[in-house]
Formats: C-alpha cells, sequence, structure tokens
C-alpha cells in the first residue's frame, strides 16, 4: 500500500500553529486533509499503547491531520513496512534500526527518541531458571516474528552462547503461554511496567532473571543503542528490583514526508506531553511512558539522523 501524497504547507503557517498551540489560541491555520499510518505493535505491548495515545493525539492537534494505528510485530516489522511504503509513521528499538556499520537505512529518519525499552527475562515464581545459561534447551519466547524483543533477545543468547527451543509469540501471548506452562520463559523488550507481564504478575507470582551480565556483554558487542539499567521493584507485583539491559525507542519517518508536516507533529508530541500520558481516558496513568518523552533527551536518536522538520524544531526550541 502506497502512503497517501501529502500536501506541504508553508513554514509560516506551522509557526503559527506552533504559537497558537503554546497560548492556547483556538484559530489554527488549515493544511489540507492528511491521512497518515504509523506502525505500532502487538496485543500487550507498550508500543500497541502508545502508538494509539500518539495518533490520537497527533490527531487532535495537527489541523488537517488524522493518524490511524497499524498493528504489527513491532521494531523490524515496523522498519519493513516503513521501508516499503506502508506506513508513514512507526516505532523501533534504536537497536533493531542500527545497521552493523553504525547507519539507519536509507529513506527513514527520526523525529524524536521517546522512552527507553527494558529487556525483560521472565519466569513463573517456582521455575529451576535462575540465570540466563538455564534456558539451555528450555522453551523460550523470544516475542513476535520480526519485533525488537526477537531482535535483542537473539543478541543475547548468541552472547551467551546458550540454545533454546525458540518460540515466536506476542507479548500476551507469551504471557498466556507461560502461565499455562507451554513454555518455560519469555523475554521482553519493552517499556516499564508492560501490560501483559502487569497482568500475569498480579494473578500469578512471576520472577524476572537479572540480565546485568548481559548488559555489559551487548555494550561491549555493540556500543551505542545498549545501556544498564534497573526495573524498579515498584514495576510488578512481589517482583523485585532487577538488573538488566535498556534500548531507546525512537519514533520513524519516512524522508518523504514534508518537513513542514514533521515540523508540526515534532511542536505538538513535546508541547502536549501531559495530553499523551492520558490519552484515551485513561488518567494519568493511562501512558506511563509518556513522562520520559522530554526536549533534552529526545533530540538523542544516536547516529539515526533526524529528519529536516524535526532538526528544524529542535533548532528554535533550544534550552
Amino acid at each position: 500500500m502506497t502512503p497517501t501524497p501529502l500536501r506541504r504547507l508553508s513554514r509560516r503557517a506551522v509557526l503559527l500553529a506552533a504559537g497558537a498551540l503554546i497560548a492556547g489560541c483556538s484559530r489554527r491555520p488549515e493544511i489540507g486533509e492528511v491521512r497518515l499510518r504509523l506502525a505500532t505493535g502487538p496485543e500487550g505491548a507498550v508500543y500497541r499503547r502508545i502508538g494509539g495515545s500518539l495518533a490520537e493525539h497527533i490527531t487532535e492537534q495537527v489541523p488537517g491531520a488524522t493518524v490511524v494505528t497499524v498493528p504489527s510485530g513491532a521494531s523490524t516489522d515496523n522498519i519493513r513496512m516503513l521501508l516499503a511504503g506502508e506506513v508513514h509513521l512507526g516505532l523501533t528499538s534504536l537497536d533493531a534500526l542500527i545497521t552493523t556499520d553504525g547507519r539507519a537505512p536509507e529513506g527513514l529518519s527520526a523525529i524524536c527518541r521517546l522512552y527507553d525499552s527494558h529487556l525483560h527475562l521472565v519466569v513463573m515464581a517456582g521455575s529451576a531458571i535462575r540465570e540466563l545459561r538455564d534456558l539451555e534447551g528450555r522453551r523460550t519466547s523470544l516475542g513476535a516474528r520480526d519485533s525488537g524483543t526477537e531482535f535483542t533477545s537473539l543478541r543475547v543468547l548468541e552472547l551467551g552462547r546458550v540454545k533454546v527451543d525458540g518460540r515466536y509469540l506476542s507479548q500476551a501471548e507469551s504471557a498466556a503461554a507461560l502461565r499455562d506452562g507451554e513454555i518455560d520463559a519469555m523475554f521482553s523488550l519493552t517499556g516499564v511496567p508492560t501490560p501483559a507481564i502487569t497482568e500475569l504478575a498480579q494473578r500469578h507470582p512471576i520472577r524476572l532473571i537479572p540480565l546485568e551480565a548481559q548488559a555489559d556483554a551487548l555494550f561491549s558487542a555493540f556500543a551505542g543503542p545498549y545501556t544498564p539499567a534497573m526495573i524498579p521493584a515498584t514495576a510488578y507485583a512481589g517482583v523485585p528490583a532487577t538488573r538488566t539491559v535498556a534500548v531507546p525507542n525512537v519514533l520513524l519517518a519516512r524522508d518523504d514526508l514534508p518537513e513542514n508536516l514533521v515540523y508540526a507533529i515534532t511542536d505538538t508530541i513535546f508541547t502536549h506531553t501531559g495530553t499523551i500520558t492520558s490519552a484515551g481516558g485513561g488518567g494519568a496513568e493511562a501512558v506511563p511512558e509518556a513522562w520520559r518523552i522530554n526536549v533534552r533527551t529526545g533530540i538523542s536518536t544516536a547516529s539515526v539522523p533526524l529528519h529536516p522538520g524535526a532538526a528544524a524544531w529542535f533548532r528554535d526550541h533550544k534550552r
């Protein structure tokens, strides 16, 4: 499916729109009807939740724009759809985007960094699995096909020289399979907390396997997109704080999106973060990852270039 042609709007119109938004003014210049497709993620994933919130938010705040979400396997699938012209915007983890030579695929650029995902390795509380090497030969969900979870967990297993009986399940499917004893463990690269794991922990005792050594190994092998991190004790019922690895998530755009349209999208994301947080009527807790969206970290997209429209917005809003 080829994305809908987009009408370029004047930079002056966008600047006026940004000023109107900041001032709370209801007068906004028309930019023509624009329908955008945003690739999100699978059922039970933060990508699905925050992608829906972003789509709703941009539709409300950018005059003339309508954003619809497209469910997907997540990161790698979203990159594929963007390159194929099936969507205009998409969410991805930074490690799945950067190739071995440190570059992003041609034709794609970043609007901004959003929040960081944490790699979860989840088992039931009574499991004999205590560390990564205990996964040897075990039935393990590697996430949905073409997801960031699949990409990162395979890297972890390869570096650790651990071979598993891999299954490819979405986060919701993984949690259900773990609960029912159909798998022994599940990987999940996602925001904290994530819905599928939250619901599982509320009904059944679970544990998170520490991945501190794996964080160091990833950083040494692929310097750039990985940092050591902690999943806090407040994240999941009955689960203590657990060391792991974090990976930034970015909002991508096709390079052929008009500069001024991307400028307007970037402006609304950073001007109305609180709206994103509570989008969908879920209150302040609806999308907790949105609290981590801010100008200071938003520009930090590593070796992935910013879309010219996003770069212009960051230049105009230096602090």
